[in-house]
């Protein structure tokens, strides 16, 4: 399940979720303006090694995706409905919106 939630859910839920994987897919230029700690960089604009790397990945987890915006990590959370990934939930608003911790 591919699903847009507020930064408020996305707080709330990783707060909870023993399975949670936070995932940025921004480009390297990107993560200079800072980045959700955590996480894991997965750079959409890679095309076939983002896919590659996506695959390594552990379908049964619950992963959290955002970018600077939240349309690419919407394209990457449906791109992982599509190849076997339960539960995908993408930041709406992305990066720029987001208030909370932040690293560098």
């Amino acid at each position: 399940m591919a699903e847009d939630i507020t930064q408020q859910e996305w707080e709330e839920y990783i707060a909870k979720d023993e399975n949670a994987v936070i995932i940025d897919v921004r480009t390297e230029e990107e993560l200079a303006d800072g980045y959700i700690p955590n996480m894991i960089h997965i750079d959409i604009r890679k095309g076939e090694e983002f896919m590659a790397e996506i695959a390594k990945l552990d379908s049964s987890k619950n992963y959290y995706v955002y970018c600077r915006s939240g349309a690419r990590s919407g394209q990457a959370c449906n791109y992982m409905e599509e190849n076997g990934f339960e539960t995908a939930y993408n930041l709406e608003g992305g990066f720029m919106n987001w208030t909370g911790e932040t690293a560098e």
